[in-house]
Order: C-alpha cells, then structure tokens, then sequence
C-alpha cells in the first residue's frame, strides 16, 4: 500500500516550544518527506457479497409474504407466494388420468400374457360341443394342408398386437408423467424460496396485488458479508491482483478500513472504459448501499514525495483545512493547505501549502493565534 512504510521514512523532531508571545505553543514537528507511489482515490458503494430479485414466473395474486425489509430467514424458507388453485385443480385431474393410463397399462401386460400362454389363434371360429370338435378335428387340418391359413403366422400377429398394446400404454403413461413434472415446476415457480441465509431488503408488492410474469417480488440479500464494488479505470487496472489489501475509506466519517481485492471482472466495459472489481470488507464495518472510496496505486505515474504532518497539526477555519506554522522569529502562522491521504501512525499528506523543512505545530489549543493577526487581523 503506498506510503505504508511512511512512519518509518520520517525523521519526527520534537521540541518543547517556549512561552511564545501568542499563546503557549506547545511540541513543534519539523515537516519531512515520504517516498511513495501515488494513489488515486475512487468511489464506489458498498453492496451485499450475495442478492438475488425474486420475480414472478406465472399470472397470478400474491397470496403470502414471509416479512417485512430486515427480516431474517435461513436458507430453504418461503418467502413470497401466487395463488396456485388453478394449478392444483390441474394436478388431481392428471393424477386421475394417470391411474387410467396404469390401469391401461396393467391390462395390456394381462392380454399379452393370454395370448402367450392361450392364443386366440386357437380358438374355435365359433359354436361348442361336437361342432367345436369337427371343428379342431378336420376343418382346421384341412384348411392347413390346402394352404388357405397359417397358425404360427396368425399368433404371431396376435402376440405383436398385444405388444404393440403394452407399448402405447407405457407411452401414454410417460407422456401423463412429463405433464405432471412441468405442472408441478410451475407449482414450484409459484412460490419464492430463499435460495441462501439472509434478510429482505426490499419488497415490491403486498399480499393481494395481481401478478404478471417477469414482475419483481422482493429482493433478497446476504448482508452478513458486504463488498465494495468500485468501477476502476482501465490504466489502473494493472495494479490491482486477487487477493491484494488495499485501503478503503467508509462513509460515516471516512472511516479507514483495509479491504481485499476479491473479483476482478474479465471485460471492461465499452462504453467507459473501465473495469469492475469488487473489494471484499471487514465485517460489521459498513452497511449496503453505503458510499465508499477505494485507494487505488496508480503504478503508471511516476513516484513523487508529499510533505508528512501529524493529522493533530490540521485545524478547519470552516471547511479550509490549515496549520500554524512557525516563522523565523518562532511566531505561529496559519497558512491553508491541501491535504492529502491519511497515513499509518496518525499522518496525513499534503498535497500543497507546505515544504519540507519547516516547523508547525503539532497539537496547537484554542488559545493558539497567528503572528501577523496581532494587529487586528482575524485568522484565514
């Protein structure tokens, strides 16, 4: 991280300042300088690590909402639901032609075990008893010897009839089960589940509003682990690698807080140029949605050094940010700055307003007061 190693470059001079003719100045610290590589400051917004929209996925009238936005639910529990009577009433009917179709089926198994064991073939033209008899005895030897029918090629029509039989059964049977499979998908798209642990953080419709398909229902997320998600410029794209920690600063009060490289999108975008990457975040540091800046090293600008100070040194005349500065007669003046980063150890850069060499204060109090205020100017 740049200037990471500033503490260590610093050559922090103390010295108790005597009784000064505007007030008791207290410890001085002589301005140095901190070798670095520059760091580009971008903004993002922090958003849940996992959120999902839960939309509609048939016609319908929201019949059941699990909770209001903040609510917590673990994974596997309903969320939202569409009324599906109509789907329901579909079902038991498909469920009844199914049981036809198992009794077709047992039947068919039944004729075709018949003619295996007692062909038709074989049985008598018609009549009982002695016409019956003649019948098996001499028309059927007859009718054989002359040519005029063929027994095994009878039955064997029979038997391929009665397999034909089983085969639309079982078919039939197939084609009730693929119907019951896709109505019990759409008997399943009826009702939202949460797909991970996690809290609603927004709904969009009440229990009782009508429902066409592709309608958001509620937005569902994982807050227990957040994520800045930051669209980086393409030249600094190089700097950045999974995994690496970099600095983030958080709204409230531009909290410092590190935070790791976690995904780096494959294509940058045509349009702006940029690349999105997403910084993994401490947890309970931040909450979603929340405006958030990421330092990004900027490894194709050259290395340069910035003035280092205590951030104690800083006061705000207003929105300005100054120090007191000492002069060569060891009176403090306030000259504005521009301040830079903050740094490790309680420091903070400058951008401009200060050089290298010169004496501020480290810690002044309120009684604190410029020298060339005396006579009746008031502090910028």
């Amino acid at each position: 991280m740049p200037y990471a190693p500033a503490a260590c470059l610093l050559a922090v001079v103390f010295t108790l300042g005597s009784g000064l003719a505007f007030g008791d100045t207290g410890e001085t610290f002589v301005v140095q300088q901190a070798q670095g590589a520059p760091t580009v400051s971008l903004g993002g917004t922090v958003v849940p690590y996992k959120e999902v929209t839960l939309a509609a996925q048939l016609p319908g009238r929201v019949t059941f909402i699990a909770g209001r936005e903040g609510d917590t639910f673990e994974e596997g529990k309903l969320l939202v639901a569409i009324g599906d009577e109509e789907l329901v009433a579909k079902r038991r009917a498909l469920l009844a032609q199914m049981s036809s179709a198992d009794a077709q089926l047992r039947n068919a198994g039944v004729q075709f075990n018949r003619e295996v064991y007692s062909p038709q073939s074989r049985s008598a033209p018609g009549g009982m008893g002695l016409p019956n008899l003649f019948d098996q005895m001499f028309t059927r030897p007859v009718e054989s010897f002359v040519g005029d029918r063929d027994r095994g090629t009878e039955r064997s029509a029979d038997i391929y009839a009665s397999g034909i039989q089983i085969q639309e059964a079982q078919s039939a049977m197939m084609r009730l089960q693929a119907e019951l499979q896709a109505l019990d998908s759409k008997i399943r798209d009826a009702r939202g589940i949460a797909p991970f642990g996690g809290v609603i953080v927004k709904k969009h419709v009440e229990v009782g509003d009508t429902m066409q398909p592709g309608q958001p229902l509620l937005n569902f997320a994982d807050i227990e682990y957040l994520q800045v998600e930051v669209d980086v410029p393409a030249r600094l794209r190089p700097g950045l690698r999974e995994g690496e920690m970099v600095q983030a600063e958080i709204d409230p009060g531009n909290r410092r807080v590190p935070v790791r490289v976690a995904q780096i999108f494959p294509v940058a975008d045509p349009q702006r140029h940029t690349v999105k990457i997403k910084f993994d975040l401490p947890q309970g540091v931040s909450e979603p949605g929340v405006y958030a800046k990421v330092l990004v090293p900027d490894l194709n600008a050259p290395a340069r050094s910035s003035p280092v100070i205590p951030s104690s040194a800083v006061r705000y005349n207003g929105s300005l940010p100054g120090v007191y500065v000492l002069n060569e007669s060891g009176e403090p003046q306030l000259r504005l700055i521009r301040v830079g980063e903050e740094l490790s150890g309680g420091f903070v850069s400058v951008l401009s307003g200060l050089r290298a060499g010169e004496r501020v204060l480290a810690n002044p109090g309120p009684g604190v007061t410029s020298g060339w205020a005396k006579g009746g100017s008031q502090d910028r």
